[in-house]
């Protein structure tokens, strides 16, 4: 029943995903191992839906580990937990907590033991730079560990980089590239190997703008309509200055018109806005209210539709809603 339901989650949040986002680009999906415990390394530029985006559009029904600070409610906790979520304690959560980890360790071990998928976004942190920020050891301690607790196993890490046109707008395009795996097979003593191994397969596959004039760089890059999830030409723009597939410049009409005819979820978003202290996580409370509210907005007005006097309005705005919603597309950033 347990797995019943998160399949049916699942395909609800990724119909709603595809709601969210004008394009979901997935690409490398034959990179998938098959039969293999699965460790998938992924860069973290979007706070939620990121672990979302991983958990519906790959075969894997991965695990995912989150900070353990949302665990602190034990309704919270057992909801997490029962949407495959395991907490992972920080030396900003004490040091005392520390000592946590190694029950969560345990469980990821007991996943992957069954060749199922665990996902670490290795950077520690959230962020809305595009480019590659350093790992924690935490994915190659998880990997030698399931190795040295069942040596019979021959556990893979799998390089994930996920890219955004518009990391805070709806209607906007999202890149998932899957590398190549890498097997785990190589002593512990060489985990510094593999961490850097890992490093490099995901610089080779997300948009690495440079630290040094990085508003300047970015400014340019959207100024000559340069695909911003696209590694290649983001490459070849700052290498050669050519664009090879200009995205072209998106006027604002039909967003404004997708706004008036969704006006309480709108409305619900700039009640909400104001309390967001971290801005990255501003796509995630958009797509939560879009997920959990459109559906009976529209039944709402259907209701309208057809069980009172504003029949012909009620339908023109549901109609509309809809149509403003399939338009949407956002400029970059």
């Amino acid at each position: 029943m347990k797995d019943l339901i998160n399949a049916i989650l699942r395909l609800l949040i990724k119909v709603s995903l595809h709601g969210y986002f004008k394009k979901i680009i997935v690409e490398g999906k034959e990179n998938l191992p098959k039969n293999r415990p699965v460790i998938l390394v992924a860069n973290h530029q979007n706070a939620l839906i990121d672990p979302l985006l991983l958990a519906t559009h790959t075969r894997l029904n991965p695990w995912f580990l989150t900070r353990a600070a949302v665990f602190t409610n034990p309704i919270v906790s057992k909801l997490l937990h029962f949407i495959r979520m395991l907490p992972v304690y920080r030396v900003r959560d004490g040091f005392s907590t520390i000592q946590h980890n190694h029950q969560t360790f345990d469980q990821t071990f007991e996943v992957l033991r069954k060749n199922g998928t665990v996902v670490v976004f290795a950077e520690g942190s959230h962020s809305l730079v595009r480019n590659l920020r350093p790992l924690s050891k935490g994915f190659t301690r998880m990997a030698f560990g399931l190795k040295e607790k069942y040596p019979e196993l021959d556990p893979v890490i799998l390089p994930v980089g996920l890219q955004f046109s518009a990391h805070m707008r709806s209607g906007s395009t999202v890149r998932i590239t899957f590398g190549k795996f890498i097997p785990v097979d190589m002593p512990s003593s060489q985990s510094g190997k593999l961490t850097k191994s890992v490093e490099n397969a995901l610089k080779s596959l997300i948009v690495d703008i440079p630290d040094e004039n990085y508003a300047h760089t970015l400014q340019r890059l959207i100024e000559n309509e340069v695909d911003l999830t696209s590694k290649v030409e983001v490459h070849t723009f700052l290498e050669t200055g050519k664009v090879l597939n200009p995205i072209p410049t998106v006027g604002s009409l039909n967003n404004k018109l997708m706004k008036i005819f969704n006006l309480p979820l709108y409305w619900l978003w700039l009640w909400k806005r104001n309390s967001v202290e971290d801005e990255v996580f501003s796509a995630t409370w958009k797509f939560l209210i879009g997920f959990v509210l459109a559906v009976p907005y529209y039944f709402f007005l259907l209701w309208l539709a057809m069980e009172t006097v504003l029949g012909t309005w009620a339908l023109t705005f549901l109609i509309m809603a809809w149509i403003t919603l399939w338009r949407n597309q956002n400029p970059q950033e």
